[in-house]
């Protein structure tokens, strides 16, 4: 098939198809990564900007990295020290990019649907880097492809989603993504971080984490929010970790071998036990090191699809 979005704003918009084209170009991209050269030509040429309005380092330094090993140019713009700071609406800082003739524009925000606001007035590529606690793309797509790499297919797997889930956009994305491609997912978490109707996306609901974890072959585990946390009515750290902290007693509870994934950063004692997140269940760093596979296929899709719907508007 043929990738022909412009933009890339989130899971719950693609399809199957279109997500397993993603996972087979970042499949052929991983190599790249382990020349001694890191770098092919696919986007030399083309001006990648990171435009984050809120904190990041994963995300922006993978984009980077990402965006330099096609060959194109990048510059970071950090909005506390961009125009943003003298009132510049997003949508003015948008269009003065595209008038600088750059071609994809990643965007992080802390408003949902700031991403979709933003490609709807522009002609060039935006991807989305995470809005509000809406979608999270292109960390579940690495998420996906990392459990695909472990276990080999991603049909009838069982993932189980720990902590806050309702402050979470890696966990909407995740379940937009997992569920399309034939996974169950389980979230589970204490009451007050489960968000009415989640169930409507097709997800099992669970306040145990021994019953989370009792036939699960990967456990994704969220950072838990706490600065979300206006009304004071979180579980307190310690307690938190009691009751549903990733330990190796609970992991050894297990018949199976589960997987452990978590997209940064780790609250260690608090989300989990440090030797879980150094330990051998862990898959924590190849997450990071497979987000630079992800995001490079999704730059370069979204460029070719940019790229020929231009042509046929000349033609």
């Amino acid at each position: 098939m043929v990738w022909t979005k412009k933009d890339l704003l989130g899971l719950e918009y693609l399809s199957r198809e279109e997500i397993e084209l993603i996972l087979s170009t970042a499949d052929s991209f991983k190599e790249v990564s382990t020349r001694e050269i890191k770098k092919v030509p696919a986007l030399r040429g083309k001006t990648v900007v990171n435009l984050f309005y809120e904190p990041s380092t994963r995300t922006r330094v993978s984009f980077e990295v990402a965006a330099k090993r096609l060959s194109a140019d990048v510059i970071n713009i950090a909005t506390e020290t961009s125009s943003v700071r003298k009132g510049e609406t997003l949508i003015d800082t948008g269009k003065n990019i595209q008038a600088l003739n750059a071609d994809i524009i990643v965007m992080r925000h802390n408003c949902s649907g700031a991403a979709h606001m933003l490609a709807r007035s522009l002609d060039i590529s935006v991807v989305n880097g995470g809005d509000g606690w809406h979608e999270h793309p292109t960390q579940a797509l690495l998420d996906i492809f990392t459990l695909k790499e472990k276990l080999g297919r991603i049909e009838g797997l069982n993932v189980s989603i720990v902590g806050d889930i309702a402050h979470s956009r890696v966990a909407r994305s995740n379940i937009w993504g997992l569920t399309k491609l034939g996974g169950n997912v389980t979230v589970c978490a204490p009451k007050m971080l489960i968000p009415d109707g989640i169930e409507k996306m097709g997800v099992k609901i669970t306040n145990n984490i021994e019953s989370a974890l009792k036939n699960a072959d990967a456990v994704n585990v969220l950072r838990m929010q706490f600065e979300r946390d206006e009304k004071d009515a979180f579980p307190k750290q310690l307690e938190y970790f009691r009751e549903f902290g990733i330990t190796k007693e609970r992991l050894n509870k297990s018949a199976k071998k589960i997987i452990v994934m978590h997209p940064g950063p780790i609250n260690r004692g608090i989300e989990m036990s440090s030797d879980v997140a150094d330990g051998d269940n862990s898959v924590i760093l190849e997450q990071v090191t497979n987000g630079i596979a992800v995001r490079m296929a999704v730059l370069f899709l979204v460029a070719q699809a940019n790229e020929r719907r231009k042509n046929e508007t000349v033609d």
